[in-house]
């Protein structure tokens, strides 16, 4: 707890009051101070109750180490104004800002220093092509950099500090932004400064401990650790190849993670004490638009250092499994699922943006899929961004002022901060794998924050990887994509609720679960499989395949796992007709655990509806298949059902609810539909959610 600020439960709670945190970015310098108040008001009349801004080094600072707060700089007055009007605030002091500032919120003598830039392979800038000036990125691996960063820290947080709750309105405060090489995501771009290899050849100090352990899996024979030079370009031709590679994947994860710890206690130095946090970017992740994004963004990892980590949104409708993706991903990964960055309007260079018709879609959405707060960007227009609902004199969009607003009192009024998703099923990304596939790039492309190669684009990441299989049974860096997308799509198609997480999350968390289904290949890092185990014998239902590992992560051979199978009783799973053998279950007597292998893709359906069967997996009976239903249900008796259709046509829908369900009104539209023994019929129009307010006796 923080100033009497809790993060629990997947809530930000403040002197025991769940808050409900749909607020909207205002940037006080983009607009006339005499503004202010106006903008806030229709804010307020929107209702929106928190608002968030940016707060740039770029624009406070005139000269080295002199900053300038007055005017429309004024940041001081303008927290002041927010918190008057009864606005909860959070607050954004970078360094790094984006929010298409020229010079990305830095000052122009912090990216021209050369000591403080990130370098590529051949010890050149790393350039982010950007509107409206390509500029160079910086090395966060630089001491010199956060010494620089330490002088804005002073100049801004004694003015926070004077407003952070109680004493003000401020509740949680962002530490960078959307930090990731500067969209340079391709792992073999940057960063090789002379800083960055320092911090490089300590991590594999920290994971090798000696030189003999490192040789020993690297095949070398170096004398000491400053031998050690990281990979520029993918050459791996064996499996004995690969843990110098991967090696390099998990450092750029750690070099995030470390960075922004710096960062954070920078800001806890000089008196921040109310919840920090870190939006990643809007990543469509390993697989394309149904891949969880992953390396080398890592919430598990990053909510060890900071209180909680989101990813931004930038979608529109014909999307609708990337919001799905995401929102489901942070919820089931983050300690406070809250999308930092949530399209609102957009900058005029995006490419097939979408409406307010889409904005309003994907807010069902990311409420469907577990998100409990968010930030609207931007409420209110400013320079190089548009469509938002308020312009910056105050003046009201009107088509897009009324459906936010609409959309805002359905927020208010829907209790579903206080709901549980019903939900038995945890499909984990497996970051062994997408380690693996970000090693084996082969295309060392640089960032282009306008047409980005790795990482960011709607389509999957195949053409650019490696086909090689290593030694292996199959390319596990492309077929692991093929598993998670086959279980991503029956559980969908089925009706089965399931939330999306990381197998860096803690067995805690796993155990949360009735099932947990990850996919393994040949190789699994010893943690990992440690903590399945654990799950197992704790009484969960683990779902593997197709192989039991037989290697850990540094490509030695390690039979944990195929020791542990072998201590429980196998069992034979059969197809519905019992003629066909299709999967093996082991079960433990013990806990009432069980491991279920499912070895071919092809069996997956087979093998998942047998076993949810006997262990009365909870669904919603639906049709057609494309339809997605979500239900959540209070300890009250409440219970809300969100239903989509994300196709373009027109489908008619039937829903199976309980037969005790006596009521079903539909909340956005405000009307009550017609229940026949609990079964719920409808036409669901295309790229439709609707939210039901279900009385059951």
């Amino acid at each position: 707890m923080q100033n009497n600020i809790e993060i629990k439960g997947k809530q930000m709670v403040i002197e025991k009051k769940t808050l409900k945190n749909y607020g909207g970015s205002v940037h006080y310098w983009r607009s006339r101070p005499e503004n202010w108040e106006k903008i806030l008001e229709e804010v307020k009349k929107l209702g929106i109750n928190l608002i968030t801004t940016y707060i740039p080094w770029e624009i406070h600072e005139v000269k080295e180490n002199v900053f300038d707060f007055g005017g429309s700089k004024n940041v001081d007055a303008f927290l002041s104004l927010c918190s008057k009007k009864g606005f909860n605030i959070m607050v954004r002091p970078g360094p790094q800002i984006n929010s298409e500032m020229t010079w990305f919120g830095f000052p122009e003598r912090i990216l021209e220093n050369p000591d403080l830039q990130a370098k590529n392979p051949f010890g050149g800038k790393v350039i982010l092509t950007q509107v409206p000036k390509p500029i160079p990125a910086l090395s966060y691996a630089s001491p010199e950099f956060f010494k620089e960063v330490e002088t804005w820290y002073d100049a801004i947080c004694p003015i926070l500090k004077n407003h952070l709750f109680p004493r003000g309105n401020i509740i949680g405060v962002q530490v960078d932004n959307e930090l990731g090489y500067f969209f340079n995501v391709n792992p073999y771009t940057c960063d090789y400064s002379t800083a960055s290899i320092e911090l490089y050849r300590r991590f594999i100090y920290e994971k090798y401990g000696t030189l003999e352990n490192l040789n020993k899996i690297y095949k070398c024979n170096y004398n000491n650790f400053h031998e050690i030079v990281p990979p520029v370009r993918f050459e791996g031709t064996s499996k004995n190849d690969l843990p110098y590679y991967l090696d390099w994947i998990e450092y750029r994860e750690y070099y995030l993670i470390h960075s922004l710890e710096i960062l954070s206690n920078l800001l806890k130095d000089r008196g921040i004490d109310v919840p920090i946090y870190h939006n990643y970017p809007h990543p469509l992740g390993p697989g394309g638009a149904t891949g969880a994004p992953s390396t080398p963004f890592n919430i598990p990892k990053l909510e060890e250092k900071i209180d909680f980590v989101g990813f931004d949104i930038y979608s529109r409708k014909e999307l609708y499994d990337h919001v799905k993706t995401i929102s489901s991903y942070v919820s089931g990964c983050s300690r406070y699922p809250f999308i930092p960055e949530f399209i609102t309007g957009v900058w005029p260079w995006y490419i097939n943006p979408g409406d307010v018709e889409d904005e309003i879609f994907d807010t069902k959405a990311v409420l469907m899929h577990g998100i409990k707060g968010f930030n609207r960007y931007m409420i209110v227009d400013r320079n190089k961004w548009l469509g938002s609902p308020i312009n910056r004199e105050g003046i009201k969009n009107k088509k897009s002022y009324e459906l936010h607003n609409k959309v805002q009192d359905l927020l208010n009024k829907l209790p579903i901060e206080n709901m549980e998703k019903k939900c038995d099923i945890m499909l984990l990304t497996n970051r062994d794998y997408d380690r693996l596939e970000a090693a084996t790039a082969l295309i060392p492309v640089y960032g282009d924050f306008l047409d980005p190669i790795l990482g960011f684009s709607e389509y999957p990441n195949t053409s650019y990887i490696s086909n090689n299989s290593f030694d292996f049974k199959e390319p596990i860096q492309i077929n692991k994509t093929h598993w998670f997308e086959e279980y991503y799509n029956y559980l969908s198609s089925e009706g089965y609720t399931f939330e999306i997480g990381d197998s860096e999350l803690t067995v805690s968390k796993m155990k949360e679960y009735k099932i947990v289904i990850i996919s393994t290949f040949e190789y699994l890092s010893e943690e990992l499989t440690r903590k399945l185990i654990e799950y197992v014998k704790d009484g969960g239902n683990l779902i593997i395949g197709p192989n039991v590992p037989s290697f850990n992560e540094l490509m030695t051979p390690s039979n944990d796992f195929k020791n542990f199978i072998e201590l429980i009783k196998k069992i034979d799973i059969c197809s519905e007709n019992g003629m066909e053998i299709v999967g093996t279950k082991y079960f433990d007597n013990r806990s009432n655990g069980s491991i279920i292998l499912v070895p071919d893709l092809k069996t997956i359906q087979k093998n998942l509806s047998n076993i949810f069967k006997e262990l009365d997996v909870y669904k919603i009976n639906k049709k057609p298949k494309q339809v997605d239903a979500i239900l959540y249900e209070s300890v009250n008796g409440e219970n809300i059902l969100f239903l989509c259709n994300p196709s373009s046509e027109t489908v008619d829908t039937e829903v199976i609810l309980s037969e005790k369900s006596i009521s079903c009104y539909e909340i956005w539209d405000n009307i009550e539909y017609k229940l026949y023994k609990g079964v719920l019929r409808l036409n669901l129009e295309p790229y439709t959610i609707k939210i039901f307010d279900i009385k059951v006796n």
